[in-house]
């Protein structure tokens, strides 16, 4: 169970960009050498995906509902990044210690996630792009942050990354009327969407 406080730190840092976490997990692992990291995330057909769907993240979360859209896409895909990071520090541990650390990474991935999704929804009220461009950015230097962090010194990451999640939950809620503003015009922003340009 050594591996927790990683687990819990990545699982964090998937809820926000699982592809960036994987990519520098996995680079970490590979070039600096540092054996937590687990093999199959260094494998360069991981890298190489990681990469380009980090590549492909970081265009499309700069685009106000549409970065909410991918967030829509991601709610399966971050949290079993999180699951799936979990189960590999596991190693060959064990049965209940794979299960418990992919579930801390999954559970840890989901509620970051949701909490990304709603502040965003929350930012895209906002007329003006520069806060979108501002919070996606400092999203991914928090994320590529933390994961170095949590791979030189695992338990004071792991603090870190508690104090900014519950941080983040507290935003949401004093950010729920925001949210719910965000979330009725991403629906009318995919309506408008749907039907295509009048005739």
């Amino acid at each position: 169970m050594g591996a927790l406080p990683l687990v819990f730190t990545s699982g964090w840092a998937s809820g926000v960009n699982a592809y960036a976490t994987v990519l520098v997990l996995g680079l970490l692992g590979r070039f600096a050498g540092f054996g937590d990291v687990p093999q199959a995330l260094q494998r360069t057909d991981v890298l190489i995906i990681a990469g380009i769907l980090a590549l492909v993240e970081f265009f499309a979360d700069k685009i106000p509902y549409v970065d909410s859209v991918w967030d829509t896409i991601s709610t399966v895909i971050r949290p079993v990044a999180g699951a799936v990071i979990g189960a590999l520090m596991a190693n060959a541990q064990g049965d209940l210690v794979t299960i418990t650390l992919a579930s801390v990474g999954g559970l840890t991935a989901l509620v970051s996630h949701l909490v990304r999704a709603s502040l965003r929804l929350a930012i895209n009220t906002s007329p003006e792009p520069a806060s979108n461009i501002a919070a996606s950015a400092g999203g991914e230097v928090a994320v590529v942050g933390m994961t170095t962090f949590a791979v030189l010194n695992p338990i004071p990451a792991a603090i870190v990354a508690g104090i900014l999640l519950i941080i983040g939950i507290v935003l949401a809620v004093l950010a729920a009327r925001q949210i719910r503003r965000g979330w009725r015009r991403l629906r009318h922003w995919r309506e408008r969407r749907a039907v295509g340009p009048p005739a």
